[in-house]
């Protein structure tokens, strides 16, 4: 999805944005904030970019390895 691409699900305008991406899995909770992602001006749906996606693919597993109940990890830090 680029960003002049508008929303899949109500057709609004797509801007670029950050979004808080958040993972339940069975010993915990991880929580990334500040992801870039492209967001509907009009639903405030958020879509992450393949790029973000696997960042964010690397983030969970380095926290899952961490075995944490509660991980918060900041992408823009």
């Amino acid at each position: 999805m680029s960003k002049d691409d508008n929303c899949p699900l109500c057709k609004g305008h797509m801007i670029k944005g950050t979004t808080t991406f958040t993972v339940d899995y069975e010993k915990g909770v991880i929580v990334v904030r500040h992801v870039p992602a492209l967001v509907c001006a009009q639903c405030g749906e958020a879509w992450i970019e393949d790029e973000q996606s696997a960042k964010l693919e690397a983030f969970v597993q380095e926290a899952k390895n961490h075995a944490r109940q509660l991980e918060v990890i900041d992408m823009a830090a």
